[in-house]
């Protein structure tokens, strides 16, 4: 048993604890910040034990530790660091400054790592419930609220009925082969001459499980209701690091122990992808909240970083990831914006109130522009780049339909990106917003650069893209 492989997991775990019990000693009202700091450091030195990290199975073969499961850790560490600090800012005024939120979203960031460490469905099972369990207490932590309790039981009663329904498709799938080792279930699934009915059925429900994390339709429902009701910074986290890693999950079931079956539930993942695509597009028109446009918004975007995945090859897997990583920053960067929205000391939401914000803040304008753009699949920025290589890898698998289906939802995408940019530099003037934080204005300003000047770092993020494919694909 090689313990060091879950070292980072290890030492963030021991962190999240010993940050609980300082925050505790602290006198109440001022353990936020310092709690806080803690955690962010405590985030840094765990990726960079991961970068670190040997290759290797440990544990009886429930914890792989390889390029994949670092770069989506990596990646969820990342999303995880970056909503902090834009929590900081307006902790006080969105309720969260309480040594708890920090120590949350670190639990829910382990949860996230074990999950893309996991070699064992049992393992996926606890690291996904470490990680919901945080979400669901964040989401209602405004306690005092009532759209932020009524976000945090939508989201706990519907996630537990995707965790029964992920549980059983997981005690569907040990039935059949006796094992709930990835490699176990691989050797019985490739040792079968024809599947078992009640295998397929075990791996539909997994998939429903998952789904329902993604935000995937038909299992979007929570989606535009929590986002609009939980805090706007853990919105932000929702939607990056718990979505990276189900994706990873996902990606690792499928392409392992199901990747020799792939035929038979490709259809599935491709009719998933073009639902979530065309709906995101479509329902994100009419909003007139931006925490609901993003929501809608989200959910289209899960749908075209599953093309990859309908690809079923290691080149489909690597658009996913360079997809998952210009998604993660542009997303980051349009919730600082979404973050920074305050007027006369009241967070404000609906779309026209960022009318005549390129006249009262150009730079917040600008940077709101640049993610806009992005996310619209505009050249030269980040978003275009990941869609460019899932819908590459689309093609080149044949899947020439999903691809058109696609670039069509894309375009009609652009029209509510486009007119959020419209309000903001040519509509009547609003209300000056107030002024933003500096915490805010530095991750707002960092996430436009990574986004304008994505194009640099292409060619690196697409290589560590590659290899962590290829931990899939040996």
């Amino acid at each position: 048993m090689n313990w060091t492989l879950a070292l980072p997991e290890i030492v963030l775990a021991l962190s999240g604890l010993v940050i609980l019990l300082a925050g505790v000693m602290q006198k109440r009202g001022q353990a936020f910040f310092s709690c806080t700091m803690m955690t962010l450091f405590a985030l840094v030195v765990t990726a960079a034990l991961v970068v670190l990290s040997p290759d290797g199975t440990g544990y009886s073969h429930v914890f792989i530790n390889d390029g994949f499961a670092r770069f989506m850790k990596v990646l969820a560490l990342a999303g995880a660091a970056l909503s902090l600090v834009l929590g900081i800012g307006y902790a006080r005024e969105m309720e969260i400054d309480k040594f708890e939120f920090p120590v949350l979203v670190l639990f829910s960031t382990l949860g996230a790592m074990i999950m893309a460490s996991s070699g064992n469905l049992m393992t996926l099972f606890v690291g996904l419930e470490l990680s919901s369990l945080s979400i669901y207490i964040l989401c209602a932590f405004a306690r005092d609220q009532v759209t932020a309790a009524e976000a945090g039981l939508k989201y706990f009663v519907l996630g537990s009925l995707a965790s029964g329904i992920l549980l059983y498709g997981i005690s569907l799938a040990y039935g059949f082969a006796g094992t709930l080792d990835y490699a176990g279930l691989q050797q019985a699934v490739r040792g079968s001459a024809v599947l078992p009915a009640g295998l397929m059925v075990g791996i539909v429900f997994v998939l429903v499980g998952l789904c329902f994390k993604l935000s995937m339709v038909p299992f979007h429902m929570w989606t535009p209701d929590v986002y609009q009701g939980a805090p706007t910074s853990v919105t932000a986290y929702m939607a990056g690091a718990p979505k990276i890693a189900a994706f990873a999950v996902l990606l690792r079931v499928m392409a392992g122990p199901f990747g020799s079956m792939a035929h038979q539930w490709q259809l599935l993942i491709e009719v998933v992808s073009a639902a979530s695509m065309v709906f995101g597009a479509l329902a994100a028109i009419p909003q007139g909240n931006i925490k609901r446009l993003m929501a809608y918004s989200s959910i289209g975007h899960m749908g075209y970083a599953m093309i990859g995945l309908a690809a079923g090859t290691a080149e489909g897997t690597r658009g996913t990831l360079v997809y998952l990583v210009t998604y993660l920053f542009m997303n980051v960067g349009a919730f600082a914006g979404i973050v920074a929205m305050w007027r006369k000391g009241r967070a404000v939401s609906r779309i026209s109130d960022l009318a005549g914000l390129g006249r009262s803040d150009p730079g917040m304008a600008l940077a709101m522009a640049v993610f806009m753009f992005s996310m619209a699949g505009a050249p030269p920025l980040a978003g275009f780049f990941g869609k460019l290589m899932v819908f590459y890898a689309a093609i080149n698998a044949q899947l020439y339909g999903l691809a058109a289906i696609g670039i069509i939802s894309s375009v009609i995408g652009a029209y509510y990106y486009i007119r959020i940019v419209k309000i903001m530099f040519f509509d009547a003037a609003a209300p000056a917003l107030d002024r933003a934080p500096v915490s805010v204005s530095f991750v707002s300003v960092g996430m436009g650069l990574v986004t304008v000047f994505f194009i640099v770092a292409l060619g690196p993020v697409a290589t560590a893209a590659q290899a962590a494919a290829g931990a899939l694909f040996r």
